[in-house]
């Protein structure tokens, strides 16, 4: 299982703030802890790189995205309410109401997010949906003058919405996706430092996920800059054990139900092989998930960088995705970095990326 001190790094790490284009808090944090086994550096893409066994062979990528959703102020009227637009996917029903931490000028700027009340609603619009236009931030301000001494036009921030310990091993946070795959490829590498195998393995805390990864964002940046014949992708995906969820379409992955191989699409099958087997030969247990085109994750730019990276995708169950609520189970968590530590030891010199 996870070890104590692994643990509250992720705690520390997932209490964090950092929206994509602002991920630099957490980034520093991750590269802390990476020095204790690691080599460190980062880029102007604002990607975070560390490597165990330079001199092997070959090099396996490592990518979990450190960035999170969250909002950016666009306007602030004369009388002080702040208005905002989303950074990434959000579902505006789940702002409703919400406490929001801003990165101002001078630190933290609270504020919650203010709606009519419903009393004060017509029928017609009590069955509306809230839209983003709908919605503001109170920062408890009298005026614009007051709060542009503590917020400006393009601060970013998040809900405040920190990590709780829930029962049966799991927990609570707002940025799950995709903090967990940053935290689980950096442990995989420790892990892998333990006992490194032939490969030079360099795990990245890649950037802006959640607003580009169909062009690529930092993981297309560290794919072309590292050059791997292997790259590991680490994300969240659906968990489907509660109520709402269509199986058929989705498949079955419950919480602690172990990490998701995805299959299909961009995934490399000898990578995909190389996973399940590494698995089935370690005990470690898994699910299946199916993807006939992109997977939206990093893997979709990863695997078209340079001349080619075969990919695979590793994903962890995840209840409530793009909410303040996201859970996830710690035992998949450590299944998944142990998945990705014994994948890259399998890995020499001698193995064929090139399905034939």
């Amino acid at each position: 299982m996870v070890n104590e001190q692994s643990l509250a790094f992720l705690k520390r790490l997932l209490d964090t703030p950092g929206p994509s284009g602002f991920e630099s808090a957490p980034a520093r944090l991750w590269r802390e802890e990476a020095r204790r086994f690691a080599e460190v550096r980062g880029d102007v893409a604002g990607n975070s790189i560390a490597e165990v066994n330079a001199g092997g062979g070959p090099t396996i990528m490592l990518a979990g995205h450190i960035d999170e959703i969250g909002l950016i102020v666009t306007w602030v009227d004369d009388e002080g309410f702040v208005y905002v637009s989303p950074i990434g996917g959000w579902d505006p029903q789940v702002l409703v109401g919400q406490r929001v931490r801003f990165a101002g000028r001078d630190g933290d700027v609270f504020g919650v997010i203010g709606k009519k009340p419903i009393h004060l609603m017509k029928p017609e619009e009590r069955e509306k949906a809230s839209k983003f236009t709908d919605l503001w931030v109170d920062v408890g301000a009298a005026s614009r003058a007051e709060v542009e001494e503590r917020l400006s036009v393009g601060d970013a921030g998040v809900l405040d919405a920190r990590t709780i310990d829930m029962p049966n091993g799991r927990i609570v946070s707002r940025s799950i996706d995709d903090r967990i795959g940053a935290w689980v490829v950096l442990e995989a590498l420790r892990r892998y430092a333990e006992r490194p195998g032939a490969a030079h393995v360099v795990a990245v805390a890649t950037t802006q996920e959640e607003i580009a990864y169909r062009h690529g964002g930092g993981a297309a940046v560290c794919a072309s800059c590292l050059g791997p014949a292997m790259a590991l992708v680490v994300d969240v995906t659906f968990s489907t054990d509660h109520p709402g969820m269509e199986k058929k379409e989705l498949g079955e992955h419950k919480l602690g139900s172990g990490p998701v191989l995805t299959r299909g699409s961009i995934i490399s099958p000898v990578v995909f092989r190389l996973l399940r087997d590494t698995a089935e030969a370690h005990a470690i247990p898994f699910t299946l998930q199916a993807a006939g085109r992109d997977t939206s994750t990093d893997a979709d730019a990863i695997h078209v960088a340079r001349e080619g990276v075969a990919t695979g995708l590793v994903s962890v169950p995840n209840r409530y995705m793009h909410s303040p609520n996201e859970m996830v189970s710690l035992a998949d968590l450590d299944a998944a970095a142990t998945l990705l530590a014994e994948t890259c030891r399998a890995v020499t010199a001698e193995t064929d990326f090139t399905a034939r």
